[in-house]
């Protein structure tokens, strides 16, 4: 059985990640109509910490993990360490006695619990006092009714989460009501579209680019390039003397490190430190997005036998403008990127687009529009997501 495992970040006041929920679905026949809570949260569990490895999935931070109310009758979370696992109580669950009780195991073993999809009714009360964390829709609740709740809750020992942040206004709002944890895909787009002027140091880093992706491929002078910049050379360094690559003699050269990884590996991975830097005042999960977009597009682009690095440069270019601020069509001006992969960011048409829309898809857990855009793309279900979780490997490594 094919199971599809997909991440969203969850942030703190700074936009630092607290943690990631966890989006699953297994197979992609009929959109899983078959497949009911207990079989999907079963089937998520034993993929996640057994089959991948539950840190890999979510990079050391906690896993929030959706729970029946049979699941957690049956004592399902106590299989699993309560420091690596947020139990989310989904907003179906009948606050029953039998429930409660179950609920009062649960936190004397050391679970922290959270409420989804929270809408204020009496007979929540005593589930309140158990819970951790309150999740709130930012898009299916009346914004009164928010505001009321966010007073009302105030009364309880809990922290508010809102999920369903798609701007920067409505994680500003949810921050002035007092909510502590913010989900959503706000720092994935643009906080101005107003064209602000590029720092200097944000003009070098795109001519540093341009230079490095039209270099002929000589050692020497792709090492001098990459040496304006310490902290570049740092990053080059680290990653490639990583556990990713397992070596037993380290690399302490940028021309052995360029060397290594040959033309096609070093220009790609030049231009993703050099990115990184571009939003070095955004939060951390935008380019760890980036960077997870960037490795699994080249891994489809390998599997179909088609320009790998054009892809990776497609993913990895796809969140620019919110990197920036700026819009996508006067920033790709200044990038050395072909048309086709202009035409797919900025138009969002063209043979490439579908790629785009295959992880962001993927990323959102919209299981229905990824399966037409894997159907398009051509690439088998299970690879995809082999895809993905190598990618965020790859994007750890990175760090």
């Amino acid at each position: 059985m094919d199971v599809f495992v997909a991440r969203q970040p969850i942030f703190n006041r700074n936009k630092k990640i607290y943690a990631y929920e966890l989006l699953f679905r297994s197979g992609l026949s009929n959109i899983f109509p078959e497949v009911d809570g207990d079989m999907a949260t079963s089937s998520l569990l034993s993929s996640s910490f057994f089959t991948v490895g539950i840190d890999k999935v979510v990079a050391g931070k906690i896993a929030f993990i959706n729970f029946t109310e049979e699941l957690i009758a049956k004592g399902t979370p106590q299989l699993f360490s309560s420091g690596k696992m947020m139990v989310e109580i989904l907003e179906n669950v009948e606050p029953s006695a039998e429930m409660i009780a179950s609920c009062k195991v649960l936190k004397e073993d050391g679970y922290e619990l959270a409420l989804d999809d929270f809408v204020y009714a009496k007979k929540y009360d005593e589930l309140l006092y158990l819970s951790d964390i309150i999740k709130i829709d930012f898009r299916l609740t009346p914004q009164e009714k928010i505001v009321e709740m966010a007073l009302f809750l105030k009364n309880y020992n809990c922290k508010l989460l809102a999920e369903k942040v798609e701007t920067y206004e409505e994680f500003e709002k949810a921050m002035e009501l007092g909510f502590d944890y913010f989900q959503g895909y706000f720092f994935s787009k643009p906080e101005v579209l107003k064209n602000k002027d590029l720092s200097a140091s944000q003009v070098t880093m795109m001519q540093l680019i341009s230079e490095i992706n039209a270099a002929e491929f000589d050692v020497e002078s792709l090492s001098k390039l990459i040496s304006q910049d310490i902290s570049i050379t740092y990053k080059l360094l680290t990653y490639i003397n990583s556990a990713y690559f397992s070596r037993l003699q380290p690399i302490s050269s940028i021309n052995q490190a360029i060397s290594f990884l040959g033309e096609k590996g070093f220009k790609l991975f030049a231009s993703l430190i050099i990115t990184s830097k571009l939003a070095k005042d955004k939060p951390d999960a935008l380019v760890k997005m980036a960077t997870v977009r960037a490795r699994f597009l080249e891994l489809v682009g390998n599997e179909l036998n088609i320009d790998s690095s054009e892809l990776f440069l497609l993913g990895l270019f796809s969140l620019i403008d919110a990197m920036l601020d700026r819009n996508m069509k006067e920033i790709l001006k200044q990038l050395p990127l072909t048309e086709k992969v202009k035409v797919a960011l900025v138009d969002r048409t063209g043979e490439l687009f579908i790629f785009i829309r295959l992880i962001e898809t993927y990323e959102t857990g919209n299981w229905i529009a990824f399966r037409y855009a894997q159907k398009k793309s051509g690439v088998e279900n299970q690879k995809l997501s082999d895809f993905y979780f190598e990618a965020l490997a790859w994007a750890d490594a990175f760090d």
